[in-house]
């Protein structure tokens, strides 16, 4: 999906699944805009409510990376997930040579707990992805101290 989003129109076609996606209760995606202009996107994969668990993806257009935008994106979607949801666990995977997007849990206080092997189709072949994970817990210690 990211090599074909070129504009913040080529999503159009699938908003229509993302608003049923939040009226469902099942989770909500959201553009990021800095200075006026569209940058990226950040959303949840389907809430497992039964389990109070959900799966953080983002991304961020290349003239956006280094500005912090996407770890306080972030960080602003867990206080939404650990105090408005309740969840227990949010977990991020991001590809294994893509450094940039590993700093934002690492910065957040996620734990690294392995690898995905093949764990994305991206680019015409399989992926190996690290997973990362933050419990309420951990995300409450850390909000106090």
């Amino acid at each position: 999906m990211v090599d074909q989003v070129k504009s913040i129109y080529d999503y159009q076609p699938i908003i229509g699944s993302w608003l049923q996606q939040f009226a469902e209760g099942r989770g909500f995606q959201a553009g990021i805009r800095y200075d006026g202009e569209f940058v990226g996107m950040i959303g949840l994969h389907d809430i497992d409510w039964a389990s109070r668990k959900t799966t953080m993806g983002y991304w961020l257009s290349q003239e956006a990376v280094g500005k912090g935008i996407m770890t306080k994106a972030v960080d602003a979607c867990l206080h939404v997930l650990f105090e408005e949801y309740q969840l227990n666990r949010v977990q991020i995977n991001c590809g294994v040579e893509n450094f940039e997007s590993q700093g934002i849990p690492k910065r957040l206080g996620f734990e690294l707990e392995g690898v995905v092997k093949d764990g994305e189709w991206l680019y015409d072949h399989y992926h190996d992805l690290y997973q990362y994970s933050l419990l309420r817990s951990t995300w409450l210690e850390r909000q106090q101290g």
